[in-house]
């Protein structure tokens, strides 16, 4: 078997991923990074938690060590661009951590924080930049950073950048760029638009396809149950304070919808944060870096957070709502059973999911346990599949109060709409 001491990695970086605890590289690990030592483009297919980010980290820390010149003011010798604020901070923070015997520099740049701080990070001059397309463009906008230096770029989920409407600034990336360097494109799954992406900016790439992209991983224990609506939260609780909930992400698709259930979630006496599009980065940081010192159990989630977080040992996750996009659900399920663990994923489907149900369950090729009758395929309503039944409501004819009959419907009952994603998220 392949270990990482076999794959020619200089000795500091060695050093680090030993004292990281790892000794075997993961499928993906073990041929992207002697592709990448060799010099050679790679167009990379792999599912979430399979080891992506060290795959390119260690590779860009090894060209690095070979050499010793350093970057001229506003320029950086590699960059890697990623889809969300969340995403590229934690490949900053692998860069750190895999680069600790060396003194190469990282920063990053993404929206949603103070543009002049990142400006003056810059000044000096930069080993690794890690950015959001948008951002980046808009500090080269103010001449703030220059790409003739760059010598490895690295498109990270390049998919969900694409999903996320950030094409056209990667192209525009891409087409600044020297002509002579080399380009590493990882994606989960690999569309049309994509694979036309890598015909256009790489030079006869080393392919790698690891596992099935729209299969979940076999080490995740998967499950399904029908549940009204309005007793979702009910059950969502009893769920998280069961003894084997070490650690859980709950997603739901809106913004105010992952509020409410947090809400819902301290009320009832759990310590939870949310993370969304909506919250500062200072929140989210917060947020996050309380779930991994483990001070909070429960993370709720929209899905800009699904492919941004990379947490070793979350020992659950809770699809509080189906997602609109089949996708989705394998890329949220991922955030567990990660580093070689397992993990367990429970989705919650209300009589209006059951659509979104069999779209999940036709992808990943399979009935979820809890749907082996097919329950999925006759959609019900919430009042059947809470029992309601027109000979046992007694009131289901009377005639409403008059004092009742133009009040507006609650403000909280927001179950559709997909969340809404913007470049400089």
């Amino acid at each position: 078997m392949t270990q990482f001491k076999d794959l020619g990695l200089a000795e500091p970086i060695l050093r680090a991923v030993t004292s990281q605890g790892y000794t075997d590289p993961t499928p993906i690990q073990a041929q992207v990074i002697p592709a990448m030592l060799a010099g050679r483009d790679v167009l990379g297919t792999a599912q979430t938690g399979t080891g992506k980010t060290a795959a390119f980290v260690l590779p860009l820390l090894h060209a690095l060590t070979l050499d010793d010149q350093r970057p001229a003011p506003k320029s950086c010798r590699a960059l890697v661009m990623a889809p969300t604020r969340e995403l590229a901070a934690q490949i900053a923070d692998s860069v750190r951590d895999y680069g600790q015997g060396t003194r190469f520099s990282v920063t990053v740049i993404v929206g949603g924080l103070k543009i002049g701080k990142q400006i003056r990070a810059m000044e000096r001059g930069v080993d690794i930049v890690v950015a959001t397309p948008g951002r980046l463009l808009d500090l080269k906008s103010q001449n703030a950073i220059r790409f003739d230096q760059v010598r490895t770029v690295v498109l990270d989920e390049a998919d969900h950048m694409m999903d996320m409407g950030f094409l056209p600034q990667i192209k525009k990336v891409l087409m600044q760029l020297p002509k002579q360097r080399q380009t590493a494109l990882l994606s989960a799954t690999m569309p049309k638009d994509i694979r036309k992406l890598a015909d256009q900016f790489l030079k006869d790439p080393v392919n790698v396809a690891v596992a099935q992209v729209a299969k979940p991983v076999e080490r995740i224990d998967q499950s399904v149950r029908f549940v009204p609506h309005a007793q979702k939260r009910d059950v969502l609780t009893e769920i998280l304070r069961g003894p084997k909930v070490d650690s859980a992400i709950v997603f739901t698709r809106t913004k105010r919808g992952a509020d409410r259930v947090c809400k819902h979630l301290e009320q009832s006496g759990l310590a939870a944060a949310a993370i969304h599009g909506n919250k500062s980065q200072n929140q989210r940081t917060k947020a996050l870096d309380a779930f991994k010192s483990k001070k909070l159990r429960v993370l709720v989630a929209t899905d800009i957070a699904a492919r941004g977080i990379d947490i070793d040992q979350v020992s659950h996750v809770v699809n509080y709502e189906l997602p609109n996009v089949p996708e989705s659900y394998v890329h949220r399920i991922g955030r567990t059973a990660r580093a070689g663990e397992s993990g367990t994923a429970i989705t919650l489907c209300d009589g209006e999911e059951r659509k979104l149900l069999r779209d999940i369950e036709k992808l990943i090729g399979n009935r979820l346990p809890g749907n082996e009758a097919g329950v999925a395929e006759e959609p019900i309503n919430d009042r059947e599949s809470a029992g309601f039944h027109p000979a046992k409501e007694g009131q289901r004819n009377r005639k409403p109060r008059s004092g009742n009959r133009n009040r507006k419907p609650r403000a909280n009952r927001n179950r559709g709409g997909g969340q809404q994603h913007s470049p400089a998220s």
